[in-house]
């Protein structure tokens, strides 16, 4: 990214920028902390969050300067350099993200694709014998069996190891939990170092 030096009353955020954040933000409490994993208001917030991601991924390419990639492209190099100012004291203003925020919010972006990508793919294709009896026609099939062939089924399904998509997605999961508090953290010290009220630019109505 090129830094552009400025003060900081030019840092503004568009409105699609604050919606896609607070989406965001609100999807993940919700799924994390809220709605049970597998039902259906846990699947409904995930196509909340890929339409999400699909706008800010448009928005990234037609948007407003600020907000273009191309205004915060992912470079370790200036992270690095951004990194060796703050060491020594130094502070450049910048239009969009800075590098090592830029850096953060590309992670965070991948990793929340990687989870609404296993989470689609764990509905279209179950992974397990718990997900397939979820589903529409292993529901009505599992209405003609009989008692017994219901205890066996439970027992199986109880000994089976949870699928390689279960696995990828709740791995992701957890490291976007860790990836968030890095970012709060990032946030907390560049709010301090810098003096700009970085999360009330985010706020709806404020630039």
């Amino acid at each position: 990214m090129t830094a552009t030096e400025t003060t900081p009353a030019s840092r503004r955020w568009d409105p699609v920028v604050k919606l896609t954040h607070w989406t965001v933000v609100a999807a993940v409490v919700a799924n994390g902390l809220i709605t049970e994993a597998g039902s259906t208001p846990h699947l409904w917030v995930g196509y909340a969050l890929a339409a999400t991601l699909v706008l800010r991924l448009i928005w990234g390419v037609i948007g407003p300067a600020e907000a273009r990639f191309s205004a915060f492209p992912p470079s370790p190099r200036r992270a690095l350099a951004h990194i060796r100012e703050i060491v020594a004291g130094r502070r450049t203003e910048h239009a969009s993200h800075n590098p090592l925020g830029a850096l953060m919010v590309y992670a965070i972006w991948s990793v929340l694709a990687v989870i609404v990508v296993t989470g689609l793919l764990m509905v279209s294709a179950p992974d397990t014998p718990e997900r397939a009896a979820a589903s529409p026609v292993a529901t009505v099939a599992t209405l003609d069996r009989n008692g017994d062939d219901h205890e066996e089924a439970g027992e199986a399904g109880e000994e089976h190891e949870e699928g390689p998509l279960t696995e990828v997605h709740e791995a992701a999961v957890n490291l976007l939990y860790g990836l968030i508090v890095l970012h709060i953290a990032g946030v907390v010290f560049e709010t301090r170092r810098s003096g700009r009220r970085i999360v009330l630019a985010m706020l709806p109505g404020r630039r």
